[in-house]
């Protein structure tokens, strides 16, 4: 389960979540409830937390009347209409007609929003300034390309730029991540000479037909010939599901409980997956023939996965050494989501090559960038190539209004604060519940893994019931 979030504003709403987990029906659990009570002694709450001990745990939101089409109709449009493949993951598909801040709407229920449009709305739905922008411009031109010289065009890149460390500061725009990623893989590629390009197993980098090759992960991969030309595989240093990791591993509030003798500073699991991405280098590439290495700084998709300490700068280095380009994904950690920084691969102590990004960039309208510097970006000189709808009018107006919200609102310190205490108070749910295996990530990008190696239940039974309390209370996560 992943639960994405960046504006809610308070404790309160999180509080009234993990108040609201405890009273899940034990029924499916055999007799044993999943979340017993979490909440501390009033010394060890959440100071906020006491002000509101005579509050109402949930608050009701009354949904705006829906006048549209009914469920039943637009469930047998879809049918008709929209290819088999587009499915709903949820077991009672919902008709959302309207969202506003941190809730959306159905029917004839609310729900508080931890899903985010897959991880995309990051200031809050139909946010005023945003709205604003965008009314504002659609008033006076809605479209050109970028060979013309409109100026929200030249002003958002300034902007987004000027958030940007070292020497990355040209940007191209385009509309999503597979698209940025798409770019990018072609840019390393022409600006090393080389072919070959590495990412990890269990990442996600896109599902167009080039960057299906670099999303490791059969769920997401059709069976086309050449898929993997050039696309190598390196294995995740993932210190919870991984061959080496232990409870000092990874940079996140909450650790995993797996044993671990190393001293502070040190992580002999990065050293063991470091071994194994060298000899991929010695047997599986070229010497010094690498293009570049694509890697999430937290994986997504994947399952919110955070690596083992130090490993990404050490990989960027080799990589670096063999003639190739460091690219960062950061379409699912950019814009503040990770808290401490505003963006995700400032954790792992590096400047990457190459930066990519979408999904928050626009908080739910389609955009997306790819961020260089004036070096490597010239290789696009060598032929001509443009993009029709990337950097359009109103994509940069909104663009603009989002990194406003972000710095007006401080919305990455409010990440920062809500998301520890959320992490921290699901890291006392799984000390009490072995079927909770592992609580994991920084801030807004978190999961909580269920596992099978449990004395009371298995996985299937726990996330039915965990989902099926999420849906109760009027919550949208991944996996309702």
């Amino acid at each position: 389960l992943l639960f994405p979030f960046q504006t809610f504003k308070n404790h309160e709403r999180f509080e009234m979540l993990l108040m609201n987990l405890q009273r899940l029906s034990a029924s499916s659990l055999g007799g044993r409830s999943l979340c017993r009570r979490l909440t501390t002694q009033p010394n060890t709450q959440h100071p906020e937390s006491l002000k509101r001990q005579q509050r109402q745990t949930q608050t009701q939101h009354e949904s705006p009347p829906y006048k549209g089409q009914s469920f039943e109709e637009v469930v047998e449009l879809r049918k008709q209409y929209l290819t088999p493949n587009v499915t709903s993951y949820y077991k009672k598909p919902l008709l959302i007609h309207k969202g506003s801040g941190s809730q959306l709407f159905d029917q004839d229920k609310s729900y508080l929003d931890m899903f985010g449009g897959i991880v995309t709305v990051s200031v809050g739905h139909c946010h005023p300034k945003v709205n604003a922008a965008l009314e504002e411009q659609l008033r006076t031109l809605w479209h050109t390309t970028n060979i013309y010289m409109h100026p929200k065009l030249h002003q958002y890149a300034e902007k987004l730029v000027a958030k940007m460390p070292g020497d990355l500061k040209n940007v191209y725009f385009v509309n999503s991540g597979s698209e940025a990623n798409d770019l990018a893989m072609m840019i390393a590629r022409l600006y090393t000479g080389n072919h070959d390009i590495i990412s990890f197993r269990n990442a996600y980098h896109g599902a167009s037909p080039y960057t299906m090759g670099l999303t490791a992960h059969s769920t997401w991969r059709y069976p086309l010939p050449g898929l993997n030309s050039g696309i190598l595989h390196a294995m995740n240093p993932d210190p919870y599901t991984g061959i080496w990791g232990g409870k000092q591993c990874r940079d996140s509030p909450v650790q995993t409980t797996r044993s671990c003798d190393c001293q502070e500073g040190q992580c002999k699991a990065t050293d063991m997956y470091y071994d194994q991405l060298e000899q991929l280098f010695k047997y599986s590439l070229p010497r010094g023939k690498v293009a570049g290495m694509f890697a999430e700084s937290i994986q997504g998709v994947g399952g919110t996965v955070q690596y083992t300490k130090g490993y990404i700068k050490r990989a960027a280095e080799l990589v670096r050494a063999n003639g190739g380009l460091f690219i960062s994904d950061e379409v699912q950690s950019g814009f503040g989501r990770t808290g401490e920084h505003y963006w995700g691969f400032e954790a792992h102590d590096i400047v990457p090559d190459i930066v990519t990004m979408a999904k928050g960039i626009g908080n739910g309208f389609p955009m997306g960038a790819v961020v260089t510097s004036r070096k490597v970006a010239e290789v696009l000189c060598q032929a001509l190539h443009f993009n029709t709808f990337g950097g359009n009018p109103l994509a940069c107006a909104v663009g603009m209004a989002v990194l406003d919200v972000i710095d007006e609102e401080e919305l990455q310190k409010n990440s920062l604060d809500v998301g520890t205490y959320m992490l921290k108070g699901l890291e006392r749910l799984r000390d009490k519940h072995d079927v909770i295996g592992d609580v994991r990530g920084k801030v807004r990008r978190f999961a909580v893994h269920f596992t099978s190696n449990s004395t009371s239940s298995n996985t299937s039974i726990a996330g039915s019931t965990f989902g099926a309390g999420f849906s109760y209370i009027g919550l949208l996560n991944e996996d309702a």
